[in-house]
């Protein structure tokens, strides 16, 4: 009886469990926390989370090969998941702020900075150029093509810049609003912007067909994204196939969500997580996302000045591609200084041009050291 009993205490994952491994569940308990009780961004963060905590449970194997969760992996290893949740993204978003503004492609390309001062500081530290591009991706805060980008070039490092760049898509609202209020004065918080044009269909049809051939043709890399994103946009605007749209934007979108985001959590275990290297991506991605938005709200003041104060600079900050979050998190800082105040479709542009600056970069990135 006692040798069945050690036996048991023996298999158990009681008996398995480490400090780091409790530290990572405490870590995937708090994400839940502010998923579920605090409301940031829960349709992305519940799934990492969850993925985290199975991960991090002893001896249960879900990330060792054969495992389910090593399974539905491979969605991500070989870059399958990050196209389909551009063709969702595109299906789901108006292109229309972009179009009557395009000068929100500036305050798009602004919000790219981040990947360049992530890149430098990345070979500084030691990486391969390969690796340096991987862990700049992260600035553009756009998870799907930081995926596709680092399977690409630096496949060791998918994992660690896999829980980086969605930790910090997920945690825009956490993150962003204080750079947004240093950089900026309370009067070009409370600046009101005038409506925006009505932009016609054939425009809306005419976008996504000219921006693949431009794109594609300049940046033959960035295809594959850029198809996608574009292609689930056209559907949305073509008004001839609802049943399409209604499937991209729901049916695929959210269980593409679901196995990715569940998928990217699990690979946070404790033996890859809590290393030196892996450490310092999730440093160099914060800083990175940072920077990105620092860049996009720096140039936004800019265009406020050139402008004669006609821009609310806030909306650079959703210059990085977290669509449509960075542009939520936007309309609520400008609203926390003026509840009149209403800069969400203001900010869509510029959150729709980080989008497609982001794949392009990726693109860029993928023509120089692949």
């Amino acid at each position: 009886m006692v040798n069945m009993l050690l036996d048991f205490v023996y298999s158990s994952g009681l008996y398995a469990l480490t400090w780091g491994k409790i530290l990572m569940i405490s870590l995937a308990c708090f994400f839940l926390y502010l998923a579920l009780k605090r409301g940031y961004e829960p349709y992305l963060l519940i799934p990492i989370a969850f993925g985290m905590l199975l991960a991090n449970l002893p001896l249960s194997g879900l990330m060792d090969e054969g495992g389910l969760l090593n399974l539905l992996y491979m969605g991500v290893k070989y870059g399958i998941y990050p196209p389909l949740i551009f063709l969702g993204v595109g299906a789901s978003t108006d292109f229309g702020p972009l179009i009557a503004n395009p000068k929100s492609v500036l305050l798009g390309a602004a919000a790219q900075f981040g990947i360049v001062i992530a890149f430098i500081g990345a070979l500084c530290l030691g990486f391969n150029p390969a690796e340096a591009a991987s862990i700049g991706i992260i600035g553009g805060a756009d998870g799907p093509t930081a995926l596709y980008l680092t399977q690409r070039l630096a496949p060791h490092l998918l994992g660690a810049i896999a829980i980086a760049a969605y930790s910090y898509m997920a945690l825009v609202p956490v993150i962003q609003p204080p750079i947004m209020k240093a950089l900026t004065t309370k009067a070009e918080r409370c600046i009101h912007m005038s409506s925006l044009r009505k932009v016609s269909k054939n425009e809306k049809i005419i976008f996504p067909i000219a921006v693949t051939i431009i794109v594609t043709l300049l940046v033959p890399s960035a295809a594959p994204l850029i198809g996608m994103l574009m292609l689930g946009n056209l559907i949305k605007e073509s008004g001839v196939v609802p049943h399409l749209v209604e499937t991209a934007t729901n049916a695929i979108l959210y269980t593409v969500t679901i196995l990715l985001g569940t998928t990217v959590g699990a690979t946070a275990s404790a033996e890859r997580f809590l290393t030196p290297q892996t450490l310092g991506i999730v440093a160099m991605g914060f800083v990175a996302f940072s920077a990105g938005t620092a860049g996009g709200v720096l140039f936004g003041k800019i265009m406020c000045k050139l402008s004669g104060g006609k821009i609310n600079p806030l909306i650079g900050a959703a210059g990085v591609s977290a669509v449509p979050m960075a542009a939520r998190v936007v309309q609520k800082v400008g609203q926390n200084e003026d509840p009149s105040n209403f800069l969400l479709m203001h900010a869509m542009g510029p959150n729709v041009a980080g989008v497609i600056g982001s794949a392009v970069a990726a693109g860029l990135l993928l023509n120089l050291f692949c």
